[in-house]
């Protein structure tokens, strides 16, 4: 089979922190990039599957999400899927609540 050449520029921060969280999960960049790329064909969509624990998990401000409410998320997020919910819109999520407050 017939490789091609990918490359991409990213700053060295992120190329750090990267590295070091493939390097714990046993992984070079390269072999990460190429699992990242089998998956997402795999899923047809970006996978996000590959996590290191709970408890390293922060928000968007950098703030560390305790493991508890990580474990509440993660539950909706199974409960949503096993209901078969867990691809509405927003709309359609509201559309949900509203009819139930009405009683139908």
């Amino acid at each position: 089979m017939a490789s091609a050449l990918v490359q991409i520029r990213v700053d060295d921060k992120l190329k750090s922190e990267v590295s070091a969280i493939y390097d714990r999960l046993g992984l070079d960049l390269s072999t990460a990039v190429r699992i990242f790329f089998k998956r997402t064909v795999a899923e047809q969509g970006i996978p996000f599957s590959m996590r290191l624990d709970f408890d390293s998990k922060r928000d968007c401000a950098g703030k560390k999400i305790p493991r508890d409410v990580m474990l509440a998320m993660t539950a909706m997020s199974d409960s949503a899927e096993e209901n078969g919910v867990s691809e509405l819109t927003l709309d359609e999520i509201n559309a949900e609540i509203r009819a139930v407050r009405e009683g139908k």
